[in-house]
């Protein structure tokens, strides 16, 4: 901004200004409050002169990229899992427990199921007190991390168990060295219906990112997600129950549903253990997933209650300075309607707070008008 000698501004550079501001509010999507100069310049435009609209998009934005982080940590768990016993078994027994069919069936409940229902989650007011997302913060968190190893880990050992051992531990009829062509076997089944299950809770973890205990807090308020299960259980019984000819099923007693059942519930507590071991401790810079220490996952750091407090008053203090700036504005746009100069008394003191102790001291800046 150019002030003349006298202590007044022209009228012809008051557009020097909005180079200045980075937040313009415009009253209707077209934005005839303000000149072209000012939204080219500004990053956000409030088309609706409220500011609750910035909360309401760090909201929905932090939820869509929880939303993606949920769904990828998920589906990287059933891959590894899926893709692991297959080859091993390949190596070991020379054929499959999960066949083809049964694999598009899991591939549906691993990408168009699951999409839906960990991808509706509604935004909540916790999303504002976490830390923001770093531009080059890596998608896989620690946290994700040790979930996508633990429950792999874990689900990969029942597996081989059912695989090697299940025959003799259910007293069933073996299907290792079958025939291709020959009668589905129990076997085989129980380890389908087993892996199907661990995946459908696995799929109540995968709710919680950032190492939340209470994974069905606030489960009964997303219908979709509640839906979806409701779908996926009742697809599966049918399946097993009368998809012999189709999926090379076997038919299950109640004693081996239960199993299955039980194998599957397994993944809550091995979720609630794996939230013991502290992510921080977790030797993976040595595989150069992160960079520095700047990137190590500021947004999973506990939350610190004194942390609203100074969040509430730099929000305060921001603002009271939007304000300022509002009125700036205001007195700039009168002074273009009625053409004459504006004075510098005619605007309002800003006052920025410097970086250093930026809690605890105001520095006043006259003469110039600040961004925001």
């Amino acid at each position: 901004v150019h002030y003349l000698s006298q202590g007044a501004l022209q009228t012809a550079n008051c557009t020097l200004v909005y180079w200045f501001l980075f937040l313009f509010l415009s009253p209707n999507p077209q934005g005839i409050a303000g000149t072209d100069v000012a939204k080219e310049a500004c990053d956000i435009i409030l088309t609706d002169d409220n500011f609750a609209s910035i909360v309401k998009a760090v909201k929905w934005g932090r939820n869509v990229y929880d939303s993606i982080s949920k769904f990828l940590q998920f589906q990287l768990t059933v891959n590894v899992v899926a893709v692991s016993i297959t080859i091993i078994s390949a190596f070991t027994i020379t054929d499959s427990p999960l066949r083809a069919i049964q694999m598009l069936w899991v591939n549906l409940i691993m990408d168009t199921l699951a999409s839906l229902a960990l991808a509706t989650e509604n935004p909540t007011d916790d999303l504002l007190k976490r830390r923001p997302y770093g531009r080059t913060k890596a998608l896989i968190s620690r946290h994700m991390w040790l979930f996508i190893i633990g429950h792999s880990i874990y689900q990969l050992t029942t597996l081989l168990v059912l695989v090697f051992a299940g025959a003799q531990l259910f007293d069933i009829q073996t299907g290792i060295g079958r025939e291709l062509r020959a009668t589905p076997t129990q076997h085989f089944t129980v380890v389908f219906n087993a892996f199907v299950f661990m995946q459908l809770f696995n799929e109540i973890n995968a709710r919680k990112i950032h190492g939340e205990r209470n994974v069905f807090d606030k489960i009964w308020t997303n219908w979709i997600f509640l839906s979806v299960m409701i779908v996926q259980t009742s697809v599966q019984i049918i399946i097993v129950q009368f998809g012999s000819v189709i999926f090379g099923t076997a038919e299950l007693g109640w004693d081996l549903w239960m199993w299955c059942v039980f194998l599957g519930s397994l993944e809550l507590v091995v979720n609630q253990l794996l939230l013991l071991i502290p992510v921080n401790k977790l030797p993976l810079k040595k595989l150069k997933l992160w960079k520095s220490k700047e990137e190590v996952d500021t947004y999973e750091q506990p939350y610190d209650p004194d942390e609203n407090t100074r969040a509430q008053v730099l929000w305060m203090k921001s603002l009271r300075r939007i304000q300022t700036q509002i009125r700036v504005v205001n007195a700039f746009r009168s002074t273009l309607e009625s053409g004459h100069l504006l004075h510098v008394s005619m605007l309002p003191t800003l006052q920025e707070t410097p970086r250093p102790g930026r809690y605890q001291s105001n520095q006043t800046i006259e003469g110039r008008v600040t961004s925001v």
